[in-house]
């Protein structure tokens, strides 16, 4: 072979090897990307169906139900505008209660029901998770927008 056809076979491979680590690193990265929604937003049908989401907002008081298991959670999220029910069957965060932000993460089934496989709470008084945060912005925005 000549020194001429070696470098170019290095070069095309070196390239074919680049372009397969690149993908396999983007199909990782997409695969790992979990997107945040509103409750406004999730009714709108912007949410994607039969994948892993985020929905935050405030847990609407008066909605948080346990059921006899002791694990399992029924609530609902708001962002002041639109509710969104929630079920989550797991231990919840110390600081999770009615009233405070919540950001949860799972999928919406079919019913509209959205079956969380974790929920964040709020740290202290003055924090609240900055995508819950934003949502109930827009929401108030959107609220004060209406005639």
């Amino acid at each position: 072979m000549k020194p001429r056809h070696r470098r170019i076979a290095l070069i095309t491979g070196g390239l074919a090897a680049f372009g397969i680590a690149t993908a396999l690193v983007l199909n990782a990265f997409q695969s790992n990307l979990v997107f945040f929604f509103t409750p406004t937003q999730v009714s709108a049908g912007e949410a994607p169906e039969a994948r892993t989401f985020r929905v935050g907002g405030m847990v609407q008081t008066g909605s948080v139900q346990r059921q006899s298991d002791g694990l399992t959670v029924q609530f609902v999220v708001t962002d002041t505008a639109k509710t969104i029910p929630v079920t989550y069957s797991g231990i919840l965060p110390d600081l999770f209660s009615e009233g405070k932000g919540v950001v949860a993460q799972g999928k919406l089934d079919k019913n509209g029901l959205f079956r969380a496989e974790e929920v964040l709470a709020k740290h202290d008084e003055n924090y609240m998770p900055s995508e819950a945060q934003h949502a109930l912005d827009q929401a108030g925005k959107t609220m004060n927008m209406r005639p």
